[in-house]
């Protein structure tokens, strides 16, 4: 299963792992789409593929951790 989302990184987790640490503890494969970092705030959009179960259990994660994550629907532009 694929899930497209948004992140939104605080200042404080930008130079964190906090995606390596949910794709490795998770089963989760993210894809980076488009990225954009300055000093006080991260965001990216990601195609993350895995089983249903670990996507939701990875995302609740990130957003435990503080980042704002948002569901994409439809196609990611470029």
């Amino acid at each position: 299963m694929k899930k497209r989302v948004k992140l939104t990184f605080p200042q404080h987790l930008i130079k964190e792992p906090v995606i390596f640490t949910m794709a490795k503890k998770y089963d989760v494969m993210p894809n980076i789409r488009r990225a954009r970092v300055t000093d006080t705030v991260g965001e990216m959009v990601l195609e993350l593929e895995g089983e249903e179960e670990n996507l939701e259990k990875g995302i609740k994660s990130l957003k435990d951790k503080g980042v704002v994550v948002e569901l994409i629907e439809g196609d990611i532009v470029e």
